[in-house]
């Protein structure tokens, strides 16, 4: 009985840490999507309105005068692409480093884990001069492919390759299956829930990298939503009311990928953890 007493009330004290916690890590998207209702006077009030009073529209109204169709276009697409490319190079790379035996793969693993501690800024100078001279500022391409080599995405999905029995791989071969073939029909449906965490980690990823957009993009017509909600600030005011509707739309596609992808998320994260 005291036991039970024990767990119960470990139980209790658990889940009002997590009720806590939960409400911490909320709470600043509550205030942008609430601040994206209030007018501009109510959003820098002291002390605030924690709920809003009287909602308006008027900051998505002002907000959609802005490009803001161009803006999210180009975000989406953007982060699409560059889930796909990262998806399908990092799961060929991880295949390969994790059943295929060749001179200096243990080399080329160690060095992925190093590449992931090192921050992009590192990395920003040189390769912005590679761009350059590839032409390649300001277009996609430059947005795009550099995070083909993403090495946390390698790394993910030779986790998941290991788990791929052997077997089946030898089977496939002695029924004549090419290596593309072998990836394709048998590998990739087995590390399907790989797949779908590393879809959401790179989307979301894309979807927030400021800081490289910000470096690559030089015309209005290729800015992406984040530029063009910082865009919004004013040299002299700035209307928050604006910003947080921005900043709401903003994460909108996040929500949507997010959960429309639980379940492959949730699962990848489990079994990676088990795995390697």
């Amino acid at each position: 009985m005291n036991k039970r007493k024990k767990l119960s009330t470990r139980n209790i004290v658990f889940m009002v840490l997590i009720i806590i916690l939960a409400i911490i890590f909320i709470f600043p998207f509550y205030w942008i999507v609430t601040g994206a209702f209030k007018p501009q006077n109510v959003t820098i009030q002291i002390p605030p309105q924690w709920i809003p009073k009287g909602p308006t529209l008027e900051n998505f109204k002002s907000l959609s005068r802005s490009p803001l169709l161009r803006w999210t276009f180009n975000s989406f697409f953007i982060a699409f692409c560059t889930m796909v490319v990262v998806c399908l190079t990092a799961t060929m790379s991880g295949y390969a480093l994790a059943k295929k035996r060749f001179p200096g793969r243990n080399i080329i693993f160690w060095s992925l884990i190093v590449a992931m501690a090192l921050p992009k800024q590192v990395v920003m100078i040189p390769l912005f001069t590679i761009l350059s001279k590839l032409n390649w500022i300001n277009t996609y391409k430059a947005l795009v492919l550099p995070a083909a080599g993403w090495p946390f995405g390698v790394f993910l999905m030779k986790q998941f390759s290991q788990g791929v029995p052997g077997e089946l791989i030898e089977a496939a071969k002695i029924d004549g299956c090419s290596e593309f073939g072998i990836f394709f029909k048998i590998v990739l449906p087995l590390v399907k829930p790989g797949v779908g965490a590393l879809a959401i980690f790179t989307f979301i990823s894309s979807w927030n990298d400021y800081f490289m957009q910000l470096i690559i993009i030089r015309s209005s017509k290729m800015m992406t939503l984040p530029l063009g909600v910082a865009l919004l600030q004013q040299e002299f005011t700035t209307n928050y009311g604006v910003i947080m509707a921005g900043a709401a739309l903003a994460s909108l596609p996040m929500i949507i990928i997010f959960v429309c992808f639980q379940k492959y998320f949730t699962q990848g994260i489990t079994m990676g953890a088990i795995k390697g």
